[in-house]
């Protein structure tokens, strides 16, 4: 009995470990942040001039909104991408080319950054040459997110479709539903939750990305962690513990309203039908 009471308070000790290592320095962004002085290593005193300098730092706004943009333009891209990949491995079983297929797939998912980065680079470089499409710049940064985004969005979308029960979509078909009419009406609500965990995930990815963001982001296009980078690299900048503490919020929020509304979700399911 004692050393069951030994190994619980070791686990306490170990699990406020874990939770400090990674949770502390978040707390000390967030704190300094605030500070009334570029220190970054003693609080001087309460301020809300990072803030104000932030709103005023025209790289960094702009940085803000084009992440965005193209976060939520290759999501959307990268979902779309891995469904129909997704779906097409899952139902139509062995077909010709399939392992290949699942392996170009699968590959950005154990292949470095810097390597995709790089190659499609090369790729972009010599499409522009030969047809003169696409220049550098936005919508390169877009497929190069949605290219990585779309290997992790469809394991998330192939387990889903996995677990679902084929009796639903085998009635419908027998209801006199055409294919298509089976794939918008009866599968794609039954993996809505799996499509939107693909979507966030993949917009995470794709906001918070620097290293393929450095290799096709052309002149005068520059995203925000890309402008944190630079800044970084030149010395402290509270301004970015703003910006970090505001994306942190946003996020939060994000997450607890979504995680709120599917529990709602999950409640009225389990509730017995009303007569």
């Amino acid at each position: 009995m004692q050393t069951q009471g030994w190994r619980q308070y070791i686990g306490r000790i170990w699990m406020a470990g874990v939770f400090g290592f990674f949770y502390l320095p978040l707390f000390f962004l967030i704190t300094f942040s605030f500070n009334s002085t570029r220190q970054d290593s003693v609080f001087t005193g309460f301020s809300m001039r990072w803030y104000q300098a932030l709103l005023n730092d025209s790289r960094l706004v702009d940085g803000f909104f084009l992440s965005f943009h193209v976060a939520l333009l290759s999501a959307t891209l990268a979902t779309v991408l891995a469904t129909l990949a997704a779906f097409a491995l899952v139902r139509f079983g062995q077909f010709k080319g399939r392992t290949l297929f699942n392996a170009m797939l699968s590959s950005p998912l154990v292949m470095p950054e810097v390597i995709i980065g790089l190659s499609l680079l090369l790729l972009f470089v010599g499409m522009e040459r030969m047809l003169g499409w696409p220049g550098r710049g936005a919508l390169t940064i877009i497929l190069g997110h949605a290219l990585l985004g779309m290997a992790y969005a469809s394991v998330v979308i192939q387990s889903r479709l996995k677990e679902m029960d084929r009796s639903i979509e085998e009635a419908a078909l027998d209801l006199g539903c055409r294919p298509y009419q089976v794939f918008f009406l009866v599968t794609l609500p039954n993996i809505s939750q799996a499509l939107v965990a693909a979507w966030l995930l993949t917009f995470t990815l794709s906001f918070d990305d620097v290293v393929i963001s450095e290799f096709l982001a052309g002149p005068g296009v520059t995203t925000l962690p890309q402008v944190i980078f630079s800044y970084a690299r030149r010395g402290v900048n509270p301004s970015i513990y703003a910006a970090a503490t505001l994306l942190m919020v946003v996020v939060s929020l994000a997450v607890v309203v979504y995680g709120i509304r599917t529990a709602r979700q999950a409640r009225a399911a389990a509730l017995p039908p009303q007569d």
